[in-house]
């Protein structure tokens, strides 16, 4: 197996990964719905990384892996039934226990779909503490580093839940663990969306959906959702479990367009 230096020689910076929107994963309109973006931007992500070497089958043997701390997408237009379109994936930075990842989407005619940014951790799996990725991994990622790519839309920022209603309490199902043994992050969209009625998205649709994950759920604990409504086309969602510790925040923006 090449290690993360050898491949260093033979990759290029941004992984571009082509993707069509396939009949079963469409919604009742047509359009590739956001849970299905964000499984292939994580699938992206993936494959960028394992082909330079730093990829989650190779992590497994070390006993770590990567996990999504905040993710922010940008909506411009949703792919549409039998519509190819390309991920790209690069990363812009290395910071000590957390590298920041960024994404565009968009399709064979030069069409930008989406625009998405996202920052990950890398963990032991036996402390389930962030590692420090600088002495292990700062060389072969430097080679990788490609802060001149624009990404123009915000990074995640600070969401702030304060006066939430609870509207949904839940049990983590085996459909929602994922290969880590914890709650899927992007079984979280799927839950926050599945909050609003499906008649909101005949009228409008998810201009910006952003998360901040700030702990693990597992099978047996309770997930208990409160969502505020914070702009006349916006609202934050927090998500507790077993009646204390928060484990993600979201923010969900519509535009107001079918």
């Amino acid at each position: 197996m090449d290690s993360p230096s050898d491949a260093n020689e033979k990759k290029e910076k941004i992984g571009r990964y082509p993707f069509m929107a396939e009949p079963f994963q469409v919604d009742f309109c047509g359009r590739l719905p956001v849970p299905i973006l964000g499984n292939q931007l994580l699938n992206a992500a993936d494959f960028h990384s394992k082909e330079r070497g730093f990829g989650i089958p190779t992590l497994q043997r070390e006993n770590r892996t990567w996990v999504l701390s905040r993710l922010a997408v940008e909506i411009r237009e949703m792919p549409r039934q039998y519509e190819s379109y390309t991920v790209e994936t690069w990363i812009e930075g290395i910071f000590r226990s957390f590298t920041s990842r960024n994404f565009c989407v968009c399709g064979s005619d030069g069409r930008i779909f989406a625009y998405a940014r996202s920052v990950w951790a890398m963990i032991d799996l036996a402390s389930r503490k962030a590692i420090d990725l600088v002495p292990l991994y700062g060389a072969d990622f430097s080679g990788y580093l490609c802060p001149e790519k624009p990404c123009p839309i915000g990074k995640p920022g600070r969401i702030a839940v304060k006066d939430a209603a609870e509207v949904l309490t839940l049990r983590p199902a085996y459909s929602d663990i994922d290969i880590n043994g914890h709650f899927n992050s992007i079984k979280y969209i799927e839950h926050v969306l599945d909050l609003f009625p499906p008649d909101r998205y005949r009228t409008s649709r998810v201009r910006r959906f952003e998360m901040a994950y700030m702990a693990e759920s597992y099978p047996g604990d309770e997930l208990a959702f409160r969502m505020e409504k914070t702009g006349e086309e916006a609202y934050n969602v927090e998500i507790r479990k077993n009646s204390s510790e928060a484990v993600c925040r979201c923010r969900v923006e519509f535009d107001g367009k079918a």
